[in-house]
Protein backbone atom coordinates (compact mmCIF):
# COMPACT_ATOMS: atom_id res chain seq x y z
CA UNK A 1 0.00 0.00 0.00
CA UNK A 2 3.07 2.40 0.96
CA UNK A 3 4.50 1.87 -2.89
CA UNK A 4 0.69 2.93 -4.31
CA UNK A 5 0.10 5.59 -2.12
CA UNK A 6 3.52 7.00 -3.43
CA UNK A 7 3.42 6.23 -7.14
CA UNK A 8 0.06 6.02 -8.10
CA UNK A 9 -1.30 8.59 -5.92
CA UNK A 10 1.86 10.68 -6.39
CA UNK A 11 1.69 11.16 -2.04
CA UNK A 12 4.58 12.39 -0.94
CA UNK A 13 6.51 9.22 2.12
CA UNK A 14 5.46 11.97 4.87
CA UNK A 15 1.88 11.82 3.75
CA UNK A 16 1.35 8.09 3.13
CA UNK A 17 3.07 7.34 6.13
CA UNK A 18 0.54 9.30 8.48
CA UNK A 19 -2.21 7.67 6.27
CA UNK A 20 -0.60 4.08 6.81
CA UNK A 21 0.12 5.08 10.41
CA UNK A 22 3.78 4.05 9.37
CA UNK A 23 7.55 6.18 8.98
CA UNK A 24 8.42 7.59 6.43
CA UNK A 25 11.54 5.60 6.43
CA UNK A 26 9.11 2.33 6.14
CA UNK A 27 7.52 4.63 3.65
CA UNK A 28 11.21 4.56 2.09
CA UNK A 29 11.75 0.67 2.66
CA UNK A 30 9.00 -0.39 1.01
CA UNK A 31 8.90 1.59 -2.24
CA UNK A 32 12.32 1.10 -2.85
CA UNK A 33 12.08 -2.96 -2.36
CA UNK A 34 14.37 -3.03 1.06
CA UNK A 35 11.32 -3.89 3.38
CA UNK A 36 8.58 -6.55 2.61
CA UNK A 37 9.26 -7.26 -0.48
CA UNK A 38 9.86 -11.53 0.34
CA UNK A 39 6.33 -11.81 -0.45
CA UNK A 40 5.68 -11.05 -4.24
CA UNK A 41 2.24 -9.80 -3.78
CA UNK A 42 2.14 -7.29 -7.11
CA UNK A 43 2.24 -10.28 -9.51
CA UNK A 44 -1.41 -11.70 -7.59
CA UNK A 45 -3.97 -9.87 -9.63
CA UNK A 46 -6.91 -10.78 -7.31
CA UNK A 47 -4.67 -8.77 -4.15
CA UNK A 48 -4.63 -5.65 -6.96
CA UNK A 49 -8.58 -4.51 -6.52
CA UNK A 50 -8.23 -5.34 -2.52
CA UNK A 51 -5.20 -3.05 -2.09
CA UNK A 52 -7.60 -0.22 -3.79
CA UNK A 53 -10.36 -0.77 -1.48
CA UNK A 54 -8.41 -0.56 1.13
CA UNK A 55 -6.28 2.72 0.34
CA UNK A 56 -9.58 3.87 -0.67
CA UNK A 57 -10.67 3.86 2.82
CA UNK A 58 -7.57 4.81 3.89
CA UNK A 59 -7.48 7.88 2.19
CA UNK A 60 -11.33 8.95 3.02
CA UNK A 61 -10.35 9.11 6.38
CA UNK A 62 -14.09 8.00 6.87
CA UNK A 63 -13.76 3.80 6.99
CA UNK A 64 -15.09 1.75 9.26
CA UNK A 65 -12.52 -0.52 10.82
CA UNK A 66 -14.30 -3.73 10.13
CA UNK A 67 -14.41 -2.90 6.27
CA UNK A 68 -11.04 -2.25 6.25
CA UNK A 69 -10.17 -5.37 8.29
CA UNK A 70 -12.40 -7.93 5.89
CA UNK A 71 -10.43 -6.62 2.65
CA UNK A 72 -7.10 -7.28 4.46
CA UNK A 73 -8.16 -10.85 5.74
CA UNK A 74 -9.28 -11.71 2.04
CA UNK A 75 -5.71 -10.38 0.79
CA UNK A 76 -4.57 -12.70 3.62
CA UNK A 77 -6.03 -15.47 2.20
CA UNK A 78 -5.43 -15.03 -1.46
CA UNK A 79 -1.70 -14.63 -0.49
CA UNK A 80 -2.37 -18.41 1.48
CA UNK A 81 -3.73 -20.06 -1.36
CA UNK A 82 -1.94 -18.45 -3.93
CA UNK A 83 0.91 -20.37 -1.99
CA UNK A 84 2.98 -16.65 -1.85
CA UNK A 85 4.10 -17.11 1.53
CA UNK A 86 5.94 -20.68 1.20
CA UNK A 87 9.96 -19.30 0.27
CA UNK A 88 9.20 -16.89 2.57
CA UNK A 89 8.36 -19.56 5.34
CA UNK A 90 11.39 -21.92 4.04
CA UNK A 91 13.76 -19.02 4.12
CA UNK A 92 12.72 -18.79 8.14
CA UNK A 93 12.89 -22.33 8.59
CA UNK A 94 15.49 -23.98 6.07
CA UNK A 95 13.46 -27.32 7.25
CA UNK A 96 10.24 -26.81 5.78
CA UNK A 97 9.86 -28.92 2.59
CA UNK A 98 7.83 -26.53 0.27
CA UNK A 99 6.56 -29.19 -2.07
CA UNK A 100 5.40 -31.11 1.45
CA UNK A 101 3.77 -28.17 3.35
CA UNK A 102 0.14 -27.66 3.29
CA UNK A 103 -0.11 -25.44 6.51
CA UNK A 104 -1.29 -22.42 4.78
CA UNK A 105 -3.99 -24.01 2.41
CA UNK A 106 -5.12 -25.85 5.69
CA UNK A 107 -5.13 -22.89 7.83
CA UNK A 108 -7.04 -21.12 4.95
CA UNK A 109 -9.82 -24.22 4.26
CA UNK A 110 -10.45 -23.71 8.87
CA UNK A 111 -10.95 -20.32 8.13
CA UNK A 112 -13.88 -20.44 5.52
Amino acid sequence: MAKELVETYNLRQEEAAEILGISQSAVSKYTRKVRGHVIKIDEIEEIEPLIGKMIALLRNETHQRAEFLRFFCETCTIIREKRSMCQFCQKADSKIKIEECDFCLTYTSRRK
